[in-house]
């Protein structure tokens, strides 16, 4: 590649109409297995000579129009001119870039899908990557676009995430499938610290989340060993491929035969992998997560949907939180739920050798009924501190109200009410 010259959006324009524009292609791999698995399209301009120029040289100008729009159309079919091509031979998805112009393009998602479908593709093979700094300033347009590109069964990816404008804000609100983490996040190596803790961080939230995280930029063994170890799910970069001619791509996708996955998934994946499977199970019986720093006084929470209330703060003063769960219990069940679980109670507990407290309340869910709920605190040691830490686990032990459970009983022929009673008595103490 070469060439620092300016281009003019003249010159520009006729490379474009000239066909000397075309798109390089760069494979992504799986992190574990190291098998391929897709790639993404990016625009060269390739003079008559041969000469390759960068698009660092000819993108930032076309971005000034309405030309950058020309462009990214343009490398979409030639994407999807590359699918067919390998009709005979694994079929790899490719992901094209779209400049942030598109948010607010008419009728985008069904342009995309009559050019798919004027190549007779299915919609997957073709993925759409937006840089995170595309978001800013077009809030309130993004999310109706994203959902119209999803429903029309094409996943979204958010590129560059990282770079400098990240706003987990976006990230949360945003139904994207795909988290591309930016180079820049690489930088160290990944042997300092805090960029280990921080990529961590960004790996564990997107997870939870339920995104796919792809690394970019991934050039020395150090970066892949690291991003092994913390579940990222896809990696791109110079270690395993660089950006090559079509040509060069199919031959690399004939070669590139498809790999079985391995056969025990629980040796091939990674520690942090195992320790995220060990989380959906938990969430599958404890829907209500607290992690609690009774020293400081500190509490964050990881709730899951199908908890009976979503009106507890996620993050603040334990004090203030115990104040507001106590709130929505039954009112018999208010005194004991708050003296239980009483901050200067719990350190006490603690430090008196106790591991677990455990308790059964009544609680108002978000439909305006009662349920019960077990509440359980397990006493943690950190390797950090001497601080006091707690893990609470909520569960949901019935499906049926309270209400609707009395009415059953008294429903049965023969009960009295105060029959009915004195059976609930037995269930609310047992249950």
């Amino acid at each position: 590649m070469a060439n620092n010259a300016e281009y003019t959006e003249s010159d520009i324009r006729t490379a474009l109409n000239s066909g000397e524009l075309t798109a390089f292609y760069q494979p992504k791999y799986d992190t574990i297995t190291g098998q391929m698995k897709s790639a993404e399209a990016l625009v060269r301009w390739v003079k008559p000579d041969g000469t390759v120029i960068s698009p660092f040289f000819f993108v930032p100008v076309a971005e000034e129009s309405d030309l950058i729009m020309d462009i990214d159309w343009y490398v979409c079919e030639l994407s999807c001119k590359t699918l067919v091509k390998q009709n005979f031979m694994p079929q790899f998805p490719i992901s094209v870039n779209f400049s942030r112009r598109h948010i607010q393009e008419a009728n985008f998602a069904e342009k995309l899908s009559a050019l798919v479908d004027k190549y007779e593709l299915p919609h997957p093979l073709i993925m759409i990557e937006i840089t995170e700094s595309a978001m800013i300033g077009n809030e309130s347009s993004l999310l109706p676009w994203i959902t119209s590109i999803r429903d029309a069964d094409f996943k979204v990816a958010i590129d560059d995430f990282g770079s400098g404008l990240s706003s987990l804000q976006f990230v949360k609100d945003i139904p994207v499938d795909i988290l591309k983490i930016d180079k820049s996040l690489l930088s160290h190596n990944c042997e300092d610290e805090k960029e280990r803790i921080v990529l961590e961080s960004i790996f564990t939230f997107a997870h939870r989340l339920h995104m796919k995280t792809v690394a970019e930029g991934v050039e020395t063994k150090e970066q892949l060993g690291f991003l092994r170890s913390c579940d990222c799910n896809r990696i791109q970069g110079y270690l395993f491929a660089k950006p090559m001619p079509e040509e060069e791509y199919l031959k690399l996708c004939m070669e590139h035969k498809v790999m079985e996955e391995a056969t025990d998934v629980l040796q091939a994946q990674s520690s942090a992998g195992t320790m995220n499977l060990l989380i959906d199970a938990i969430f599958r019986r404890y829907p209500l997560v607290i992690f609690t720093n009774l020293t400081r006084n500190s509490f964050y929470m990881m709730a899951y949907e199908n908890f009976t209330t979503t009106s507890c703060p996620s993050t603040g003063v334990f004090d203030e939180l115990i104040v507001h769960g106590a709130s929505s219990m039954h009112p018999d069940d208010r005194d004991i739920f708050a003296s239980t679980f009483n901050r200067e109670r719990l350190i006490e507990e603690y430090k008196n050798g106790t591991q677990t407290l455990r308790l059964v309340t009544r609680q108002l869910g978000d439909d305006g009924v009662y349920r019960r709920v077990e509440t359980v605190d397990y006493f943690v040691k950190s390797n950090y501190s001497d601080d006091v830490l707690a893990i609470t686990l909520c569960e949901n032990l019935a499906d049926a109200p309270i209400e609707e459970i009395e009415s059953q009983i008294r429903c049965v022929e023969g009960i009295s009410a105060q029959q009915a009673a004195e059976i609930m008595k037995i269930f609310e103490k047992y249950v």
